[in-house]
């Protein structure tokens, strides 16, 4: 069945698709039991969706966190067109490309310090998974074959594969249901030192106890630098991370950097790990990548790291390779978005972003719904008293024109970095609209 995708869908037809997809369709995070409504969206374009029944949205989501630029960006079109017109895919295994060297050449260049191998895989829960193939490897052919387990932050988030999954926290990442499937990992507290208030002994003592007392064990820490996203918005003092390198480095530890969601810009500078003018060992990169318009992720990681597993018992080979590895597509397109972010002001931009979020979710503070309300760069959050009730919260943010996707007690917005203060106004209008009703409803 075909259709001009430019036309209008009929009430029916709507109907139907919507139907078909509630009994069929997976959608994430969802039961299939008792699906969460949807939306159907027929266009993007801009900072806008189009829905199927004719309405446009801002989207605050960034098609979750990824759309660095809008969609259906000129530039980032004509890349895609562009190579495929030379070739949709080619498989990595002895064979190699220019959009897969130029974009290596771009990551090579942009990362901080001697984060100079890049690996290319599918996602970022992958990035996560090959940045922790990378660490246990390392630690074998140093001949520490004990270095078998990570250290990760509570309140973190890295993926939904199982590798990935075990490094989540234990309770909001589900570990309860796989508990004998999952492998167990070390967790310390997040770091209790709140963006601009400087870090105590206190904060890292937690991380510090655990290196001392089993840092043996440990083939890796890993964590979320500076904000912790799908695991509570959390906003840290950057400083901490310099803690965090010389721990690792007194206890023969690895560092992996999740900037899979920070990355690119999000935080006001292209790696959150800048902030504290620190370099991890292995950097995991995903989401904006490719400016939204297709799945690509990398893991970075240093000569050292890479020499030492090339000294494994595995013969120096690196044991992971997925099919599509380096999509020249999904390059093309990366490369042509990073080129355009290299054109922004950064620092400029998202700080005017920050302070028109920051403003216009000024009147939720007060509220008696609201816990706490926080801005970082391109980032605005709501943290709520009590659980959001997500059907309520999405009509009521679509009542209003804006795509606002909740979870747990948060309402947050991540924008396209191209929102102008208009568009920014829209969402937090819608913000504020639905934490008044909240507010009134629970009295």
């Amino acid at each position: 069945m075909t259709r001009d995708l430019d036309s209008a869908f009929g009430a029916a037809e709507l109907e139907a698709l919507l139907a078909f997809d509630r009994t069929h369709v997976y959608h994430p995070y969802t039961s299939m039991a008792d699906p969460l409504p949807v939306y159907g969206v027929r266009r993007a374009d801009g900072v806008y969706l189009e829905l199927m029944d004719g309405r446009r949205l801002v989207d605050g989501m960034s098609s979750w966190w990824s759309v660095l630029h809008g969609y259906n960006h000129p530039r980032l079109n004509a890349a895609l067109q562009e190579q495929l017109g030379q070739m949709a895919h080619v498989m990595f295994g002895g064979l190699t490309h220019r959009p897969a060297v130029d974009l290596a050449r771009v990551l090579v260049e942009r990362a901080p310090g001697d984060l100079s191998r890049v690996f290319f895989c599918d996602s970022g829960s992958v990035a996560v998974e090959v940045a922790m193939k990378m660490a246990l490897q390392f630690a074998m052919a140093q001949g520490e074959p004990a270095r078998k387990r990570f250290i990760s932050l509570r309140g973190g988030y890295h993926g939904d594969t199982f590798g990935a999954m075990s490094v989540c926290d234990p309770v909001t990442g589900m570990h309860h249901l796989f508990q004998g499937a999952l492998a167990e990992q070390l967790f310390v507290e997040r770091p209790r030192c709140a963006l601009g208030q400087g870090v105590t002994v206190e904060a890292v003592a937690p991380l510090r106890e655990l290196l001392e007392s089993r840092g043996h064990e440990v083939a890796a820490v890993i964590l979320e630098p500076v904000v912790q996203g799908a695991g509570g918005m959390y906003f840290y003092e950057p400083e901490y991370l310099r803690h965090v390198r010389q721990l690792c480095d007194a206890h023969g530890v690895l560092w992996i950097a999740d900037e899979i969601a920070t990355g690119f810009g999000r935080t006001g500078k292209w790696f959150a790990c800048e902030h504290a003018g620190v370099t991890p060992d292995i950097l995991c990169l995903g989401k904006g990548l490719t400016g939204g318009y297709m799945t690509l992720a990398a893991t970075v990681t240093t000569s050292r790291v890479s020499e030492g597993i090339g000294q494994g018992p595995a013969g120096g080979t690196f044991m992971h390779g997925p099919t599509f590895m380096a999509n020249p597509l999904a390059c093309a397109v990366a490369l042509a978005s990073l080129e355009l972010l290299a054109t922004y002001p950064l620092a400029e931009l998202t700080d005017q972003i920050a302070a028109t979020l920051r403003a216009g979710l000024q009147s939720c503070v007060a509220e008696p719904s609201v816990q706490e309300v926080r801005v970082l760069g391109a980032i605005g959050v709501v943290e709520m008293r009590e659980p959001v009730p997500m059907v309520e919260a999405q009509q009521s943010f679509v009542a209003d024109g804006a795509w606002i996707r909740p979870f747990g007690k948060l309402v947050y917005v991540m924008p396209p970095l191209t929102s102008n203060a208009a568009e920014l106004g829209v969402l937090t209008h819608a913000m504020c609209n639905f934490v008044q009703k909240r507010s009134a409803a629970l009295g």
